[in-house]
């Protein structure tokens, strides 16, 4: 079961996010509405979400199929971001429920998900995850790989890829990564215009990200204060799929 963290000002964190992502998109001559502030609410009980959801945030972003799921039960009005590595078993379940997928970094994958989608008579957004640090710990495309990735999902009719997803390696300067992405995006717009979304921020560099041209940012601890401790979590060997489910209890 999840972890509840230590009573923090929900309302008040995430107030001062959405103002920081404001200003961040005046230096660069851009509007606060151009920059969609994700949530993500991973380890987080349903009543943390819930207070994150009462003070008008819509869109919340999970790791793990099995937790987004088991909230989704429970939660209501709530938009649903598919942020973590993605596996073939789990694609249902993410159909079923995520209106945005971030990780989409194979064509293996897309397939499975096109498929899916097809057969639930639905249209999935995606997006193609690039590791555009060249970092062997981060997922996503190899940067030069990703147009043609792009050129096959946007042929696939159940699928609707709408811009790219990138985590800058730990330790450096994110800046240069999410030019480098931008550029990406950019060059693919001569072909596919579509292709408009850039996912990259988090926590400690979403003001970065949204100077260089971020459309999302994802950013956990901001507005929900510290994770639980990791080491908590069950250690049998499950997948992370399987790990830290939220048990349903009554809708919030």
């Amino acid at each position: 079961m999840s972890v509840r963290p230590e009573p923090v000002d929900v309302a008040g964190r995430l107030a001062a996010v959405h103002r920081r992502v404001a200003e961040a998109a005046r230096r660069s001559d851009r509007t606060p509405a151009s920059v969609t502030v994700v949530a993500v609410s991973k380890g987080f009980a349903p009543e943390v979400v819930a207070a994150a959801r009462a003070a008008g945030q819509v869109d919340f972003g999970e790791n793990r199929v099995q937790e987004m799921t088991a909230k989704a039960g429970v939660l209501d009005g709530v938009r649903w971001h598919f942020i973590g590595r993605l596996q073939r078993n789990k694609v249902r379940d993410v159909v079923d429920t995520a209106s945005l997928v971030h990780s989409v970094d194979r064509i293996e994958l897309a397939e499975v998900l096109a498929d899916r989608a097809g057969r639930a008579g639905r249209l999935q957004r995606i997006l193609v995850q690039v590791n555009a640090g060249d970092d062997p710990a981060k997922g996503g495309c190899r940067i030069d790989d990703a147009p043609g990735l792009v050129a096959a999902v946007r042929q696939m009719d159940a699928l609707a890829c709408e811009g790219l997803m990138t985590m800058p390696p730990a330790g450096v300067d994110p800046r240069p990564v999410f030019a480098r992405l931008r550029q990406l995006r950019d060059d693919l717009r001569q072909d596919f215009p579509q292709v408009q979304h850039l996912s990259m921020g988090m926590t400690h560099d979403f003001e970065v990200a949204v100077e260089e041209g971020a459309t999302i940012v994802r950013v956990g601890e901001g507005i929900f204060g510290p994770r639980p401790d990791p080491n908590l979590r069950p250690s049998s060997g499950q997948s992370s799929d399987q790990q830290s489910p939220v048990v349903p209890a009554g809708r919030i």
